[in-house]
């Protein structure tokens, strides 16, 4: 294993096919949170994605039955929020500007910012049991890259239905609704399968000038949107009395009680 693709404590990264290849896996079963340890080092991993040319893609997938519930909901919190939603958003923005063709393999579980990392890929495998949702309205918040990366990925109408309701979607929902690209019984052979056969035989610089043509839009989006939407989410939705109501629920599991304000 390269220095380019080295693995920390909750994040372990393993170099396949001479290093054409990144296996990266979520290591902290079984949740997988996407929580601030976690954030910096795939950031670390996605900006040496970026400086390493011959890489012709990435794996992603959570370790043991579930990719990730979702962002740390601690971290959520006033005390910690502006610095969190900063790194998390910095470290998406670091995957969708390393131009490295990525592929998702999903199990179980995925939620919140475990989704709107898996929304980024470009083509997702998802086992039978697989779940995705958004559910942030459950914990009177919103998603702000998965307002954007939803809505780019399935249409404005099925991105408000998962955004809005916060549901979670059973896997032939999530494929009829383009969320995700095939169900299968091992996600991650097949999304090394993919990689082998579309990816390996064509040139890492041609794929990546490929990754920036088909999302010129969507990196545009992101550089010009997101900022407003952390806007809204840190001086607006944090001083609501029902986003507080909502997290500070969640973390001593209880019921909201919603102000409506």
């Amino acid at each position: 294993m390269s220095e380019a693709a080295t693995s920390s404590d909750v994040v372990r990264v393993a170099e396949l096919d001479g290093g054409a290849v990144w296996h990266v896996v979520l290591a902290t079963p079984k949740a997988n949170i996407v929580d601030s340890p976690k954030i910096r080092a795939l950031h670390a991993i996605f900006l040496r994605a970026s400086r390493t040319p011959a890489l012709k893609a990435i794996v992603l997938e959570g370790e043991g039955a579930h990719f990730s519930y979702g962002a740390s909901v601690e971290e959520h919190l006033p005390a910690n929020c502006a610095a969190m939603l900063a790194s998390l958003h910095a470290m998406l923005q670091a995957l969708l500007e390393c131009h490295v063709p990525c592929l998702a393999a999903v199990r179980g579980q995925c939620l919140g910012g475990g989704l709107e990392l898996v929304a980024l890929c470009h083509r997702i495998f998802a086992a039978r049991d697989a779940r995705l949702g958004q559910p942030e309205t459950v914990l009177g918040v919103f998603a702000p890259v998965g307002s954007l990366a939803l809505t780019e990925r399935l249409g404005r109408g099925a991105a408000e239905d998962l955004l809005l309701s916060g549901r979670s979607l059973l896997v032939e929902e999530a494929r009829a609704l383009g969320l995700v690209d095939e169900v299968v019984e091992d996600p991650r052979a097949a999304a090394l399968d993919y990689a082998r056969k579309h990816l390996l035989p064509k040139s890492a610089s041609s794929l990546r000038f490929a990754v920036r043509a088909a999302r010129l839009s969507l990196e545009e989006r992101f550089r010009h949107e997101l900022p407003r939407l952390e806007k809204l989410y840190l001086e607006e939705l944090m001083h609501s009395a029902d986003a507080l109501e909502g997290l500070d629920a969640f973390v001593t599991k209880r019921p909201p009680r919603w102000r409506n304000a």
